[in-house]
């Protein structure tokens, strides 16, 4: 009894560690367990701007029920232009100087634009390659000036929001040297705003969810044609993406809920007192690779 009552405490003590590590290595697990099931914190990103493309749509259709897309499309003939060696270079260099002096200009006149110029440059965006030519696009053209001031008046509150919260100094500091805020005067000043919306899906003649195919690059690869229109139009913009608005403003303009707000743009002359940052663009060397 004498060597047990003297163990007693050593035993004791060994219980104790033993708990203690179980309990360490419980925790561990559980911690572990948790990094790989939190995402990283990133409150800056926008709902709307994340590529719906992966995500499956509800199991409402078959694998292989029909998508509404003809089965048979006829195939015609295709005869494209074809030009010298020497015609090529000057008509690639000369668009090159085109598109080179684009800027994004944010001090935008109020002075009329004609319509049928905003028609020409969204037909020509329409013209853009998309997934199983879904053409998931959808251009929404704003030249009421209430309408105007309304999105000004959700972009600015949610924008000041963003530089003071949601951006994080990095990426704040970053914009300073463009001297770029959450004032967005261009809102109510440009006489179009062209907002394009991304189709995440469509819908079948039953009603049924339809595959949009690559939504997300197939609508800004018609985004970046729309800047070469403008330009080549002699009209200016500037890409402007309002984090964490996308909702507001689907409600706003009564867009129906498979439309995500990808761009808004702001359309115009530039006003005559109109400055830009002094930026320089990367050279072909830097941006090119050869192999």
């Amino acid at each position: 009894m004498a060597l047990f009552s003297s163990l007693t405490p050593v035993f004791i003590a060994i219980i104790c560690v033993l708990i203690g590590v179980i309990m360490k290595r419980t925790n561990g697990e559980k911690e572990k367990r948790d990094t790989k099931s939190k995402h990283p914190s990133r409150p800056w990103v926008d709902e709307d701007l994340k590529d719906g493309t992966d995500h499956p749509l509800e199991e409402e259709e078959g694998e292989e029920e029909w998508q509404g897309l003809e089965e048979n499309v006829a195939h015609v003939p295709f005869t494209g232009e074809r030009y010298s060696e020497a015609e090529m270079i000057k008509r690639s260099q000369t668009f090159y100087e085109l598109l080179n002096k684009r800027r994004s200009v944010r001090f935008l006149s109020d002075e009329p634009v004609p319509r049928e110029v905003i028609d020409n440059v969204i037909r020509t965006a329409g013209t853009s390659p998309s997934g199983a030519h879904t053409e998931p696009w959808t251009f929404v053209v704003v030249q009421d000036p209430y309408l105007k001031h309304k999105i000004r008046e959700i972009v600015e509150e949610e924008e000041e929001i963003n530089y003071k919260k949601r951006m994080g100094d990095r990426w704040v500091n970053d914009l300073k040297r463009l001297r770029t805020n959450w004032i967005k005067e261009y809102l109510d000043t440009a006489p179009y705003l062209i907002l394009i919306f991304k189709q995440v899906y469509g819908r079948l003649p039953n009603g049924k969810k339809k595959t949009h195919y690559y939504n997300e690059i197939s609508v800004s690869i018609a985004c970046g044609i729309l800047l070469a229109a403008l330009q080549n139009a002699g009209l200016y913009t500037v890409t402007s993406t309002p984090l964490n608005c996308g909702p507001q403003l689907r409600v706003l303009l009564q867009r129906p809920a498979n439309e995500k707000l990808l761009l808004l743009l702001p359309v115009g002359y530039p006003k005559k007192d109109a400055t830009v940052p002094a930026l320089t663009r990367k050279p072909l060397e830097d941006i090119m690779v050869v192999v």
